[in-house]
């Protein structure tokens, strides 16, 4: 299998990438819209909220985490989670400033 060789790309170029990928899977959009509907700290009902299995859940929340998009503490033995609005203000600059490239661009074909 080859090398995705991303030290040839742009951090920014990486950076669109890891956001491109984290909502390439319908389990995070939806954790992520669960998380913005509560509007609070989740802890432990996303398995039958979301319906897939715990250990897929907590792979998920992982992802989501280690991109910084959602923010978790340890509560007893359970983990909270919650949209970290800083980073989520930051990804959504990131990506509006990559998605409107087209806004000053003419009709070339």
């Amino acid at each position: 299998m080859g090398l995705a060789k991303t030290e040839i790309f742009t951090d920014k170029q990486n950076q669109i990438a890891q956001y491109a990928k984290v909502f390439g899977h319908p389990a995070r959009v939806a954790i992520l819209q669960h998380l913005f509907k509560l509007n609070a700290c989740v802890c432990g009902d996303l398995v039958d909220e979301i319906g897939l299995a715990q250990p897929t859940i907590s792979q998920h929340l992982k992802e989501l985490k280690n991109l910084g998009l959602i923010k978790g503490n340890v509560e007893g033995t359970s983990v909270c989670y919650c949209i970290d609005v800083e980073n989520w203000k930051k990804m959504k600059s990131v990506m509006s400033n990559f998605l409107d490239q087209d806004l000053n661009q003419k009709d070339c074909c």
